[in-house]
């Protein structure tokens, strides 16, 4: 057992600290999927049942969520008839969190069992076809951020040194999404999502830059975490909800109040998704 302790990594001794405070905290809870809920997002936690909620401050090692509409502590229960934990609070890399701190609550939930990751975020639109209020299932991204969440050694235990992104956004997940959104008669879109450092919004000379790259929209999170999902051979699923519109020729003042305005606006389209691929998952 010491030789098992002294090769495993500090991280991974950081998450399972983590995890196991969680455990205490909920009685051994096991859930299947993790849920993280982005900026303005925070609602879909509260459709959650029987629900245990965990606070990040008493978990060994969590990072503290340092942006207003992030309340900042777990949600560990019951959502479209599966065992869930939600993250209500993420982190960003403007904060000045590292990969590792950005990320960590994905190991975390990976090590309480969870199966598949569904990812949210508030997100501009750049695609002039898009509205503020639209829903976005990401079928790819672009990492901008100047920063990758697997640099430094790499931990064995939770996946390989170089992890192939050919389908960082599950094809069976995307194919799933589509037909509860039919089905519930939710309009969505599909596209790329870029994510840059932030937290300043974009030059009309950067929107620019970043629609003739391919990207649809662009946000300041979801791509670190994504990444590590994938690292640990997770499914993911992610929809951003298009809170303003960034086109460089019509480029408007974009308030933040504005945006988590029409977030919350959004939230029960978003909320109906995610209910209805719980289910049908």
């Amino acid at each position: 057992a010491k030789y098992m302790e002294d090769s495993m990594s500090d991280k991974r001794k950081d998450v399972l600290a983590a995890v196991s405070d969680v455990r205490a905290a909920t009685n051994n809870f096991e859930p299947e999927v993790g849920i993280i809920l982005g900026s303005g997002l925070s609602h879909l936690g509260n459709a959650i049942k029987n629900s245990t909620k965990v606070d990040y401050e008493s978990i060994s090692n969590f990072p503290l969520s340092t942006v207003e509409t992030h309340s900042g502590r777990l949600i560990l229960g019951e959502l479209g008839k599966k065992p869930v934990v939600a993250m209500q609070g993420r982190f960003h890399f403007y904060e000045g969190y590292d990969g590792h701190q950005i990320t960590f609550g994905v190991r975390v939930m990976k090590e309480l069992g969870i199966k598949t990751l569904i990812v949210s975020n508030a997100c501009g639109g750049l695609n002039p076809n898009f509205e503020a209020g639209d829903l976005m299932m990401i079928r790819d991204h672009i990492n901008l951020l100047g920063f990758n969440p697997l640099i430094g050694p790499n931990e064995e235990s939770w996946g390989p040194r170089f992890p192939d992104m050919s389908e960082p956004y599950s094809n069976e997940l995307l194919d799933l999404g589509r037909t509860v959104a039919i089905k519930n008669q939710i309009p969505f879109q599909e596209g790329v999502y870029v994510s840059v450092a932030g937290p300043n919004l974009e030059t009309r000379a950067e929107y620019r830059m970043l629609r003739q790259m391919g990207a649809d929209v662009v946000g300041m999170s979801t791509v670190p975490e994504v990444i590590v999902a994938r690292h640990m051979s997770m499914p993911v699923f992610a929809v951003s909800v298009v809170t303003d519109m960034c086109l460089p020729d019509n480029l408007e003042v974009a308030e933040f109040e504005d945006i988590i305005a029409v977030a919350s606006g959004a939230e029960p389209k978003l909320t109906k998704l995610v209910t209805g691929l719980l289910e049908a998952m």
